[in-house]
């Protein structure tokens, strides 16, 4: 239904209810929000009810700015402006373009939207359009309402466009929505993104001199989606290691690339040159972070770095260091996948499916062990400090490597070693044999149910008295025994076998068997 703009206001006995769609963010999810404006008598005030925060409440003086900067009359009635549903709370400045252009319907400046229109946008003072956090969430959320066409600020087309069943109109300026409602100057649809392989751009593992065992230890790592520590005197390349980890992981499909967007759109880490993710994330936090800011914070919360390293790494430098409180927090989302975060707000749920990569000395000092001799740490001082990582919480991590010093030989010499990506190219056929085995685009061993345990991780008798052996000698957990089945899995996976077979355990157990005093 086309518009157009009036010659004058509606007269003041006419009352008028104005309903725009518009939409929101709940958590990482978003929904539905009818902005719903009244013209009534009485003195002049401006109301807006419906739960908004201090940034919806502030969209008044925004409006009434950026009406009387377009050429509109700002009423002088009573404004009652409701966000609907009035039980959800609404956050952010993406409600100022629908309640622009409602309070200008309800005053009869212009005729009414048509249903199948939704709008969100932040306004400058002269009319412009801003961009707003949680686009994505909330174009998907409007493709499932049915709705077909969404007009959002230009610097947002880009990432709400990768919904392609939606009709993307990107707008500067309020006056272009204006002129392509009335028919006169018809903004042009924006293109649906276009889905583009892996930026590569990363570190390469051909730069990484010597460290052939921690190398394997993390391949295994990428193609199962396992945790992994890596356990090393100062120098010896665990963060660089792990920050060439990216280089190797498998590929994301469209879905987990949508997925994890939508969680970096909410926090506001998306932008008009980077719409959507196209590796997967590397999360490094500071050792000096919070709980809260591991797991998500706020009065309604936020997503925290365990959310925003979903289908990703979370990378742990100089682990004992971290908070024991925050440590602890990753307990629960590594087993489940989920965090659950309850609030007075509401309770507001996050994945959290990431494999964590945690780094760390053997000591205080570092030295521990070193030929040298340079450590003077006693073994009860080794110990308290292995001691600020819980023993529930290092079970969890699949693979335990130990780092050891580079040698100046390995250093001197010329560095051999295979790059990223012909060891992602294995990475991701061992990905690929998983997927088909369990008829799941997003499965990976780490991630096995105890059903899918039995069935496909099955020991042979020479595996079974090996795997005795080892729960005996090394004291293993139930936990400890169902991980190290799931790394012998992916290591078979690496060596194209569909069975298990001793070697692939004795592999995975090998990774499991650093000791500290």
């Amino acid at each position: 239904m086309g518009i157009h703009i009036r010659s004058r206001s509606r007269k003041s006995g006419d009352n008028l209810v104005a309903k725009i769609l518009s939409l929101g963010v709940s958590g990482i999810g978003g929904h539905e929000v009818y902005v719903e404006c009244f013209l009534s008598g009485g003195l002049p005030s401006f109301d807006v009810v419906g739960l908004p925060d201090a940034a919806v409440k502030e969209s008044r003086e925004r409006v009434r700015a950026a009406m009387k900067n377009c050429g509109f009359e700002f009423p002088m009635r009573r404004i009652t402006v409701n966000l609907a549903p009035a039980d959800v709370r609404k956050e952010g400045s993406l409600y100022d373009l629908p309640i622009l252009l409602g309070l200008l319907t309800a005053n009869g400046e212009i005729d009414a939207p048509a249903q199948e229109l939704a709008f969100v946008g932040e306004l400058s003072l002269e009319g412009r359009l801003r961009p707003v956090s949680g686009v994505l969430p909330m174009a998907l959320a409007c493709a499932q309402l049915g709705t077909k066409k969404l007009f959002v600020p230009a610097d947002n087309a880009p990432e709400a466009s990768a919904v392609r069943e939606l009709e993307i109109y990107p707008a500067e300026h309020v006056r272009e929505i204006l002129a392509h409602l009335r028919g006169k100057a018809l903004i042009e649809r924006f293109p649906p993104i276009e889905d583009a392989a892996c930026a590569r751009d990363l570190p390469d593992f051909d730069e990484v001199r010597g460290q052939e065992n921690a190398k394997r230890a993390l391949e295994i790592a990428a193609a199962g989606g396992h945790n992994i520590l890596l356990i090393g005197p100062p120098g010896a390349g665990k963060s660089m290691l792990a920050r060439r980890l990216p280089s190797i992981l498998p590929d994301m499909n469209r879905e987990e690339a949508l997925e994890a967007t939508a969680i970096h759109s909410v926090v506001g880490l998306t932008s008009r040159d980077e719409p959507i993710l196209r590796s997967r994330p590397f999360r490094s936090p500071h050792h000096s972070i919070s709980a809260g800011g591991l797991a998500g914070g706020g009065a309604v919360p936020k997503p925290g770095e365990i959310s925003l390293a979903h289908l990703g790494v979370l990378f742990l430098d100089e682990m004992p260091e971290f908070p024991r409180d925050a440590l602890e927090t990753l307990r629960q989302p590594m087993e489940d996948g989920v965090l659950t975060i309850s609030r007075v707000a509401g309770m507001y749920t996050y994945p959290a499916r990431f494999m964590l990569v945690c780094a760390m000395n053997p000591c205080k000092c570092g030295w521990y062990g070193h030929p040298s001799g340079r450590c003077k740490c006693g073994e009860e001082s080794v110990r308290k400090y292995f001691g600020r990582v819980s023993g529930p919480l290092l079970d969890r991590i699949d693979l335990q490597v130990e780092v050891p010093a580079v040698s100046y030989e390995e250093l001197s010499g010329r560095p051999e070693g295979e790059a990223s990506a012909v060891i992602r190219a294995r990475v991701n056929a061992a990905r690929l044999r998983q997927q088909s085995r369990y008829e799941d685009k997003t499965m990976c061993n780490a991630r096995l149910t105890t059903a899918l345990l039995e069935r496909d991780c099955g020991l042979d008798e020479k595996g079974k008295a090996l795997m005795e052996s080892a729960f005996t000698r090394l004291g293993l957990t139930a936990r400890s025994y169902t991980r190290i089945l799931k790394v012998a899995r992916t290591v078979a996976d690496l060596a194209e076998s569909p069975a298990i077979e001793s070697p692939h355990l004795a592999e995975a157990l090998q990774f499991r068997q650093y000791r500290h005093p």
